[in-house]
């Protein structure tokens, strides 16, 4: 060792870690020989906390503030060492800087769909993406479960483990949660208040703490959405045969206005006016009530109706046979509706009416 290397390593050192990416959790200070000096200066920022280890055993933490580093203010390293007041050796110890502050915008995905069973669509598949964020809430328990001697140690070391504890307990979530799928977008934030509630002792044992989890989107797969669309756009329409129609007098209009002339434009015409008289037919079809006279008093009536709303009437006619064909006629008709023949005869010598097939006049006695 030179003469320089010794004159600075009699030096007082100043041990602090200023942070300028957005992604380390810790940083490990390092010294030649690990030999710090009694006196050292020692800044712990807000958001950080400086962890003593001495001979791979936590001696103390230091929470933020500024330290002047000496046997009274490390009583544990004390004890592990057996040193007393004012000796005057260095400490030889590692300190780790572990960054306390929140990392948040961690993104999160299902990489396989999540199966469940749904009310309205039957089992489907469903994948979820979304954010969180999370922070070292213990960092003795940080060092010895996840960075032990790593002096440095940034997200990406941990996230892949953190992405896949989160996937497995909102899976389960979603899954136990019995919400259909049509509701699931106005309980994403319950979901996720619950998911954090459960996650929260699997980052515990790693000593961090999981803040929070937002739900961006929870997506079924095309087939499905292609299904639902087409339910949307029934809703929208409502009345199926309202809305028959009117598409029909559009396609009518759109026929009459096209310029286009000879054959081609003569077969749209004439399936124009098919369509108009279908479309007319069904508008005739019954959903729209018929109405009759009653034969009694002349009020307006339902032509099904079989007592007269009004009066009270019969509208149902008493049946009689004709005379000459024999068909079913209501009872009074003069002339039978099949055959034509008269159904009331006429005395030739008085001109009184006569029962049909009688043969003497009743009123006169004339042979018939």
């Amino acid at each position: 060792m030179g003469i320089m290397d010794f004159i600075k390593g009699q030096f007082i050192d100043v041990i602090e870690w200023v942070d300028s990416s957005t992604d380390a959790m810790v940083w490990k200070f390092e010294r030649k020989g690990n030999e710090i000096k009694m006196g050292a200066q020692l800044t712990v920022r807000e958001s950080q906390a400086a962890v003593f280890v001495n001979e791979g055993q936590i001696a103390d933490i230091f929470q933020p503030g500024r330290y002047e580093l000496s046997t009274q203010n490390m009583p544990i390293l004390t004890t592990l060492k057996a040193w007393k007041y004012g000796f005057d050796s260095p400490f030889k110890a590692d300190i780790y800087f572990v960054n306390m502050k929140q990392f948040t915008n961690r993104k999160w995905g299902t990489a396989n769909p999540i199966i469940r069973r749904d009310s309205d669509f039957g089992i489907v598949r469903l994948r979820a993406f979304g954010i969180y964020s999370f922070k070292v809430d213990d960092p003795a328990q940080f060092l010895r479960e996840i960075f032990g001697t790593n002096p440095d140690f940034e997200t990406g070391d941990i996230e892949g483990q953190l992405k896949r504890q989160l996937v497995s307990g909102l899976s389960d979530s979603l899954a136990e949660s019995k919400i259909p799928i049509l509701d699931m977008a106005m309980n994403y934030d319950e979901l996720g208040t619950e998911a954090v509630a459960g996650l929260q002792p699997r980052f515990t044992s790693l000593g961090l703490k999981l803040v929070s989890l937002y739900i961006e989107n929870v997506s079924l797969p095309e087939e499905v959405e292609k299904v639902l669309d087409k339910k949307t756009q029934m809703g929208v329409v409502g009345d199926m045969k309202t809305y028959t129609q009117y598409q029909t007098a559009e396609a009518i209009r759109d026929a009459a206005q096209n310029e286009g002339g000879g054959v081609a434009g003569a077969g749209v015409g004439l399936g124009a006016g098919v369509a108009m008289g279908r479309a007319m037919a069904d508008a005739m079809k019954p959903g729209e009530i018929m109405s009759a006279k009653c034969a009694n008093c002349g009020a307006n009536m339902p032509a099904d109706a079989k007592f007269c709303p009004e009066c009270g009437k019969s509208t149902v006619h008493e049946k009689a046979v004709c005379v000459k064909c024999g068909v079913s006629i209501d009872k009074g008709a003069k002339f039978c509706p099949e055959c034509g023949s008269p159904q009331q005869a006429v005395c030739a010598n008085c001109g009184a009416s006569m029962i049909p097939g009688a043969k003497f006049c009743p009123e006169c006695g004339t042979k018939a």
